[in-house]
């Protein structure tokens, strides 16, 4: 899979402070996560019949399955932390990041015909925008983890 980079206007993350505490809490009440079938080898809880990983896409569950709740968990604390895109697309950020307790590096992405709705994947160690994340996290946070 090639890398992707993190020059892409889409894939910034906003300045602190760009948003209120009040902003991002309402925001939390109108997500949702409901994964992808191509991010999965296993549709563990997320409701799906089959699954249909493609090789161009990274897979979630490739270390272990993430349940439904964790990564709503995650999309949450991301957007809490304000580890979110600009510009917004109907309201909802295209890009949320987060990192869990373990120090997994994650991406969330909404589509335009489906706003609100997200999925998600792991940012791997080739991928540019993963060390940004971290950094911007350990700063925000002071601590990795939800």
């Amino acid at each position: 899979m090639p890398n992707r980079t993190g020059k892409s206007p889409k894939r910034r993350i906003v300045e602190p402070g760009v948003f209120s505490e009040h902003q991002l809490r309402e925001l939390v009440g109108r997500v949702r996560y409901v994964g992808s079938g191509h991010h999965k080898r296993w549709p563990a809880d997320y409701g799906f019949e089959r699954t249909s990983p493609r090789p161009t896409k990274s897979l979630c569950d490739i270390d272990r399955a993430i349940p439904l709740a964790e990564a709503q968990e995650l999309l949450n604390a991301g957007i809490l932390k304000a580890m979110v895109s600009q510009p917004w697309e109907d309201g909802f950020p295209k890009y949320v990041w987060s990192v869990s307790a373990t120090s997994e590096v994650f991406e969330a992405k909404t589509h335009p015909n489906t706003p609100g709705q997200y999925h998600g994947y792991p940012l791997l160690g080739d991928d540019d925008m993963r060390e940004l994340v971290l950094s911007q996290w350990r700063a925000r946070c002071q601590e990795p983890g939800l």
